[in-house]
């Protein structure tokens, strides 16, 4: 198999606060390829965000990597001088931030902001970057390229600005795309729109790595799904299994918050209680407080990411202790570790129409 283009092991991440030191990412081991689309899903505050960061060097102060390693197309990053590594990381990886607005700059125009790549990092003289910044945009889907090369952000609908950050992050030819949440803010028709420009990247070579809250969205994106809670992940494998077969309870709980779109929706499903304070330490599992399935040693033992592939499918791992039992998690966990993905298949046929 080819060199992965991004490998992170045991990533720890730490903010230094007035009131403590928050452990914001634990232990986070993460592998995406050329060609492939990696998920990473979990609730606000499950350090999603900032393990795309902290893999691009875009980590915000004073937050800083306290542990473990990022590898990039086989380089080891974390300890190289900060000019060397974003040299490194900025020729294999380009990152497309949620809010297309904030990211872009309002004063200058959008096609200045595409060709600004080619023409600083690559040496491309105006008239060769002008050009690729025209084939950029017309390859994202931007209708009359010309006309929408003199508008500024503001000019352009929400849809239209995502598409430009996807042609910025083209512009310096990465093998990796980067995606923090990127069709949070869009219309379900926009979504798809854009959804369709970065899985067509795929296809094309270019890999993904995919922040979402939207189980619907992995599902049809992305071939491998990392679930987050807590700052660690706990549960691992591809989508397909992940979905239909979930061996965390965590997972399982995510999935039947997902409205069943051939049912009439009285009270949506919630999780009960509240993600923990990564402000303290946490003993056992994290997500024990909340869990349905608890017993006794989640609460003092911590489980380790465990294979769990005997009862599923290769690769697939799970952080429970509870793991190869689901049939007996009680109420509607239970009933999602029997299969919840034709729900999202129908709901990801539906937002695609």
């Amino acid at each position: 198999m080819s060199t992965p283009l991004l490998e992170l092991h045991d990533l720890d991440v730490e903010i230094p606060l007035a009131d403590g030191t928050l452990h914001a990412v634990r232990g986070v081991s993460l592998t995406a390829y050329a060609g492939q689309a990696v998920g990473l899903v979990g609730e606000s505050g499950s350090g999603k965000s900032l393990t795309l960061r902290a893999a691009m060097d875009l980590l915000p102060v004073p937050a800083k990597i306290t542990g473990g390693s990022v590898v990039v197309a086989g380089q080891d990053v974390t300890a190289m001088k900060p000019a060397q590594r974003r040299a490194v990381v900025s020729s294999q990886m380009a990152m497309i931030f949620q809010d297309a607005l904030t990211a872009l700059n309002p004063t200058m125009r959008i096609g200045d902001q595409v060709a600004e790549v080619p023409r600083q990092r690559l040496g491309m003289s105006a008239s060769a970057a002008r050009a690729r910044a025209l084939d950029l945009l017309d390859q994202v889907g931007i209708r009359d390229p010309e006309q929408r090369y003199r508008a500024f952000p503001h000019e352009l609908s929400g849809g239209m600005r995502q598409r430009i950050c996807i042609a910025i992050a083209l512009s310096a030819e990465p093998g990796l795309i980067l995606a923090d949440e990127p069709t949070t803010a869009l219309d379900v028709t926009i979504q798809a729109q854009v959804l369709g420009v970065l899985d067509g990247l795929r296809q094309e070579g270019v890999g993904l790595v995919l922040v979402t809250h939207d189980l619907a969205v992995v599902s049809s994106t992305c071939s491998e799904l990392n679930v987050m809670y807590g700052g660690r992940v706990v549960e691992h494998g591809s989508t397909d299994v992940l979905l239909s077969a979930p061996r965390h309870p965590y997972t399982a709980a995510l999935l039947r918050s997902v409205p069943d779109p051939d049912e009439p929706v009285h009270r949506l499903l919630t999780i009960p209680g509240a993600p923990p304070d990564l402000l303290q330490p946490i003993t056992g599992c994290a997500f024990a407080p909340r869990c349905p399935a608890v017993v006794e040693r989640c609460a003092t033992e911590r489980p380790p990411l465990m294979d769990v592939s005997a009862a599923t499918a290769a690769g697939h791992t799970s952080a429970c202790w509870r793991a190869e039992e689901p049939e007996r998690w009680p109420g509607s966990i239970g009933e999602a570790a029997l299969g919840v993905a034709e729900e999202l298949r129908v709901v990801e046929e539906r937002v695609h129409r």
